[in-house]
């Protein structure tokens, strides 16, 4: 199995989730974050304040697939993420070496279900 997790633009979220959605993946973890580019600042408002900040928000995604569907994940990831300018993101694979479901006590494929298919929690 293998772990997914993307860095993108947050308004590219939709596309992205339509893009898994379009090729059989139904679910993920998402988390706002922020993250430290080489590009220049960015003017934002907080609480009606105006500063300028070097962290820029982004969205992470993650999903955890079988090793057979990674290119076709990969491919839908980058093709709702894509804008073609800097600052569209990353994304990292890694592996996984064992899935427990909490509730049941199962471990491995029989964790996930549908096998293709197991979220993992934001951390």
């Amino acid at each position: 199995m293998k772990r997914i997790a993307a860095i993108i633009r947050p308004f590219k979220l939709d596309d992205v989730s339509d893009a898994l959605a379009g090729i059989g993946i139904r679910g993920m973890t998402v988390t706002e974050v922020t993250g430290f580019e080489q590009s220049k600042s960015h003017f934002q408002v907080y609480r009606g304040h105006a500063y300028t900040s070097d962290y820029i928000p982004k969205i992470k995604i993650e999903v955890v697939i079988s090793d057979e569907r990674l290119d076709d994940t990969l491919a839908a990831m980058i093709q709702g993420a894509r804008t073609g300018k800097v600052g569209d993101g990353k994304i990292f694979v890694t592996g996984v070496s064992e899935v427990i479901r909490i509730r049941t006590g199962e471990m491995g494929d029989d964790a996930c279900n549908p096998p293709f298919y197991c979220e993992v929690s934001a951390s």
